[in-house]
């Protein structure tokens, strides 16, 4: 099952894409609430390339790391990545209010679609939120 989140940036892209893919913003704005936070990222951004996210409770009950392949990069309009045996897609596209970011990726089994569809909606709000308030004009 493919599950879909978007948001709208009100951004320019390559200020999007930035935030998107380097590691030091990434930890800015990668958690879906407040009581989780990312300690660490890497990006290696090419086809083949590996990254990695360690997601942590910020009480320290809990964490996990959240890693892949990247099977295709389209500067500022496309990233395809594979995390397990699972593939995810994110693109990047013009909209009326700024970019809109949609990303497409395969569902488990040990949630609810619901829950998965709540949990990357909201670190993609997060991203949107990042993004909107370091602008560089």
């Amino acid at each position: 099952m493919r599950i879909t989140v978007e948001t709208s940036v009100e951004a320019p892209i390559d200020q999007v894409w930035q935030a998107y893919t380097t590691p030091a913003d990434i930890v800015k704005w990668n958690a879906a609430s407040d009581d989780w936070h990312t300690t660490r990222a890497t990006v290696d951004l090419r086809e083949g390339g590996a990254f990695s996210s360690r997601m942590e409770a910020k009480d320290g009950s809990m964490g996990f790391d959240f890693a892949g392949t990247y099977t295709k990069i389209v500067e500022q309009r496309r990233i395809e990545y594979a995390f397990g045996d699972r593939k995810a897609d994110v693109e990047f596209a013009p909209g009326p209010n700024g970019i809109v970011v949609r990303v497409v990726f395969d569902g488990e089994t040990t949630h609810s679609v619901e829950q998965q569809r709540v949990g990357w909606q909201a670190i993609l709000d997060n991203f949107a939120r990042y993004v909107e308030a370091n602008q560089k004009l």
